[in-house]
């Protein structure tokens, strides 16, 4: 376990030379953690937790929390590509990819595109895959005014962000966040038609956790989602909604401290 997790930040030129900015903070086994549509500010405190055991970087996608984003990146393809530059120009191999909601669509991608540097992947109440019926609809957090967005998100009532409570640059960097969602996944509505069929290809170990109170992508659609890959585990997290590495992190960081240091355990099929 490592002490040194001050966190440190980083940018680096993007297309047409739009920096990208993420945080670096821990050493040894390298992470990276991806936020999804609330932006970064839900993984930061999770980061801190996870640097304790490793190497987290945690970048800020172009376009969240008021970053610049180049017009010709604007897909979820696009985010993954970006990554994978950032992991070659910093030569790690066997990352661990910690992504959440949309954020996990990307991790996705990246183990598709580049199995010599991903390691494994942890979806986190993970977006991007399409399935008929009910319980396996994706709530319209674009419809949505954002006090009902949260109502459906979060479990506990305490941890929902209190609107009033907000600086006006947050409510800046909140609006930026809703923007950017919309143009990274917004249509088709957070989801590639095509990558539930492509997902069967992964080679990696995969880990799908879910926060059973999720009113936003119920576990139905999570359990869909780890069934889509040749072999994932499925794990519950009680008590916890969309983020549960907000209302539940040490469970969390439980779940995957096991699955990325558990290498000698065989990925169980659904």
């Amino acid at each position: 376990m490592s002490d040194n997790t001050s966190a440190h930040a980083h940018a680096a030129p993007l297309i047409g030379g739009t920096p990208l900015t993420w945080d670096d903070q821990g050493t040894g086994r390298p992470f990276l953690l991806l936020h999804g549509g609330a932006g970064p500010g839900s993984v930061l405190p999770f980061a801190t937790l996870l640097a304790r055991h490793g190497r987290v970087l945690t970048p800020t996608h172009p376009g969240f929390a008021g970053r610049p984003r180049p017009d010709s990146l604007d897909s979820i393809p696009g985010l993954a590509s970006v990554y994978l530059d950032l992991l070659q120009q910093l030569d790690l191999r066997d990352v661990t990819v910690v992504g959440n909601s949309l954020g996990g669509w990307i991790a996705s991608e990246l183990a598709l595109r580049d199995p010599s540097r991903i390691g494994r992947i942890v979806l986190v109440n993970a977006v991007g895959i399409h399935v008929h019926g009910g319980a396996t609809e994706i709530a319209d957090i674009f419809a949505l005014h954002p006090d009902q967005a949260a109502r459906l998100a979060f479990h506990d009532p305490s941890a929902r962000p209190d609107p009033a409570a907000l600086t006006s640059d947050e409510l800046a960097a909140a609006a930026a966040n809703r923007t950017a969602a919309a143009v990274y996944a917004g249509d088709p509505y957070m989801h590639d038609p095509e990558l539930r069929r492509r997902l069967r290809s992964v080679e990696v170990p995969v880990l799908v956790t879910w926060g059973r109170q999720d009113g936003i992508v119920s576990p139905a659609y999570g359990r869909a989602y780890a069934e889509s890959f040749a072999a994932a585990r499925f794990e519950l997290v009680e008590d916890a909604g969309h983020f549960p590495q907000i209302e539940q992190p040490t469970r969390l960081l439980g779940l995957i401290r096991e699955f990325a240091g558990d290498t000698a355990r065989p990925v169980h099929s659904l």
